[in-house]
């Protein structure tokens, strides 16, 4: 794998995030759903609390993926844990290890940081990529649903605080 580096990005490397952010909706069918902007990655991912951290797949000196990720925390462990959002690799650089590099390197971070788990979820049907994250030994949590609220709902939800 020497043909590959991971590296923490940057803030010049916003405008590249976004692209990697657009080609993985494109690929999901959810390009409709990307609103965020450069200035939106800027602010929060290179501020003074980030929200979230990126690292960037380079194969052979061209950078061809990203993995999105931040902590969350398992009561049940005591323990915080690496929550991956978002890896892509573009096309063309797929089958040459750069995933499993991305991966491979937030594993790491992850027994740095003290983390007892790392987790991420995968679209039911992306069938290739849970054929890929069985082979490096994920476990599928069937058992799991996520939930969301967010738009209107989130507005609504939100004014019925208490507080």
């Amino acid at each position: 794998m020497s043909d590959i580096t991971i590296r923490s990005a940057k803030v010049n490397d916003c405008e590249l995030i976004l692209g990697f952010i657009q080609l993985l909706a494109d690929y999901e069918k959810m390009s409709k759903d990307v609103v965020a902007t450069v200035a939106d990655l800027e602010a929060t991912l290179f501020c003074d609390n980030p929200s979230a951290e990126v690292v960037i797949g380079e194969y052979q000196g061209a950078a061809v993926g990203f993995a999105l990720f931040f902590h969350n925390y398992s009561t049940f462990l005591g323990q915080p844990g690496l929550y991956l959002e978002d890896l892509f690799v573009i096309p063309e650089a797929r089958g040459k290890k750069v995933g499993k590099a991305l991966l491979c390197h937030l594993a790491k971070i992850a027994v740095q940081r003290n983390c007892g788990r790392f987790e991420w979820s995968v679209l039911d049907w992306n069938q290739p990529a849970i054929d890929f994250y069985r082979s490096i030994g994920a476990v599928g949590m069937e058992e799991w649903t996520v939930q969301r609220v967010d738009g209107e709902q989130l507005e609504h939800l939100a004014k019925q605080s208490t507080d």
